[in-house]
């Protein structure tokens, strides 16, 4: 029988011959490593996209609401990032993080929903 090391700490390895960790906590730091520059990248993007929802969340306490832009970007909004884009018939175009979004008017204000589920 053929000695096999862990590939991630390399220990020897007993058991199945197809194992190539010594353990979960191993199997998961090499994983966690190998995935770690999506990760961060992916982190955060979530990230703001949850920042932005709870500032219109905040902004739209009653599913519609009014507000200057400025106001956004005071809380830290970041319109690089939304989830999607709804485009009416009239082509105005709404911009979403998840269930809230907002649509742009004149005079650098916003006009802030919530989608109805």
């Amino acid at each position: 029988m053929e000695e096999k090391e862990c590939i991630e700490c390399g220990t020897k390895i007993f058991g199945r011959n197809d194992k190539k960790f010594c353990s979960d906590q191993c199997r998961n730091s090499y994983n966690n490593r190998l995935n770690s520059d999506s990760n961060n990248y992916i982190r955060k993007v979530n990230n703001t996209l949850r920042k932005n929802r709870r500032i219109l969340e905040k902004l739209t306490p009653n599913g519609k609401s009014k507000a200057p832009k400025a106001k956004l970007l005071e809380h830290g909004f970041d319109f690089n990032f939304h989830t999607n884009t709804y485009i009416t018939k009239a082509g105005a175009t709404y911009y979403f993080c998840y269930e809230y979004g907002y649509l742009e008017l004149e005079n650098d204000w916003l006009a802030l929903v919530k989608r109805d589920e």
